[in-house]
């Protein structure tokens, strides 16, 4: 097993070439340079970093007065992750060049930030847009989305409005900088397996979203209260297993891809494309109108989406509808038109998320190929 591709180190410094003797065993094998264990504290100690000013700042918390969706909110939220992740940054650095005698070249090199291969990140696209291809079936040719598609939309989507801002450019990039480039540097640097590194390290990932139980608990009970009902907390428990799931099943991918690629960019814009999409839609049909659907991503800084209180008021009036209204209602809905389309639609929808899962199934070795491969699996 050898982490690094012996080519790409040949006449490299002192730091590749500890590597490589120790995995080629060309030399006497070396101790590595940190101990797992030290590599595991670090990761550790960056999540805490993370996340712990999301809390320890009254402006950064989220209450039933202030919704984690406030500008003011994200605004903070994004200096604090900045700051974070230079703090996080600096502590990995020192640990590389102390420790393990890295050059700025070697630093580039294991944070992935160099070099840079266009082609690399243009197959990881191509290979989560294959895992997406129902989605995107649904976004673009079901709800007709290409028609809105150009430079005043992307920018009034990712520039103009903070929430997207946040879940599409600052939590990607943040979150794919600690948890992979940091942390897998830090593993690999104590030469731990690469296939113990891909199924470990986004573990790390996961329970770091953990800290949304808190945050869901906090801005749900209600005020001369301690604790929310028991309903919230169960909905709270249930919701934040599902995303330590889903959050670290995306981790394995992202940190296969990081270490198969070398490549950070590659990883932080498949981050940002599975953020774009949100959870695929797993039942009920497409092209209905007015249907209640679930939105999460996998961020840390970002959570799940609250339920504001003009939801909870539509709600409240769906509830106080006559029963001769919502047997009127539902009758519309039954109609097929623009909005509500046939059950074929649907057909071809489901069929397309089994062919992109099988396609990202058979693809996944091939496109994450790359020269600039951190790790090689064997």
């Amino acid at each position: 097993m050898a982490p690094f591709p012996v080519s790409l180190m040949s006449g490299g410094s002192r730091l590749f070439d500890r590597l490589r003797n120790y995995y080629t065993k060309q030399d006497v094998p070396v101790p590595p340079p940190i101990t797992s264990q030290t590599a595991l504290l670090c990761a550790i100690l960056f999540t805490v970093i993370y996340v712990a000013p999301f809390y320890l700042s009254a402006t950064l918390r989220s209450t039933p007065l202030q919704s984690r969706d406030a500008p003011a909110v994200i605004r903070a939220r994004v200096r604090a992750v900045g700051l974070s992740c230079l703090v996080s940054t600096v502590i990995t650095v020192y640990v590389l060049a102390i420790h393990g005698h890295a050059t700025p070249p070697d630093v580039a090199r294991l944070l992935g930030l160099w070099p840079i291969d266009p082609l690399d990140i243009a197959k990881v696209l191509g290979l989560v847009a294959v895992l997406f291809v129902g989605p995107l079936y649904e976004t673009f040719i079901v709800d007709s989305a290409w028609r809105q598609v150009s430079v005043s939309s992307l920018k009034s989507g990712l520039i103009d409005n903070w929430i997207g801002y946040r879940n599409i450019v600052v939590a990607p990039a943040s979150e794919e900088l600690v948890f992979r480039a940091l942390t897998i540097s830090l593993y690999l640097l104590a030469k731990v397996h690469p296939t113990r590194i891909v199924f470990t390290t986004p573990l790390i990932f996961g329970l770091a979203h953990v800290h949304h139980l808190v945050e869901f608990l906090q801005s749900r009970t209600p005020q001369g209260h301690r604790s929310p009902p028991l309903a919230i907390w169960i909905s709270g428990i249930v919701r934040t297993l599902f995303q330590f799931t889903y959050t670290s099943l995306f981790g394995f991918f992202a940190a296969f891809v990081y270490l198969r690629t070398g490549n950070l960019w590659a990883a932080t814009l498949a981050h940002s494309f599975c953020n774009w999409q949100g959870l695929p839609r797993v039942w009920g049909r497409v092209g209905q109108f007015a249907e209640s659907y679930e939105y999460m991503t996998p961020d840390v800084a970002q959570g799940k989406r609250d339920e504001d209180v003009d939801a909870a008021v539509k709600v409240g009036n769906s509830l106080m509808q006559t029963e001769e209204e919502n047997e009127a209602k539902a009758a519309h809905v039954q109609v097929p038109g623009p909005n509500n389309l046939g059950v074929g639609w649907t057909v071809v929808y489901y069929v397309l998320i089994i062919a992109g899962s099988f396609g990202f199934y058979r693809l996944l070795w091939p496109l994450t190929e790359s020269t600039n491969a951190l790790a090689v699996f064997r």
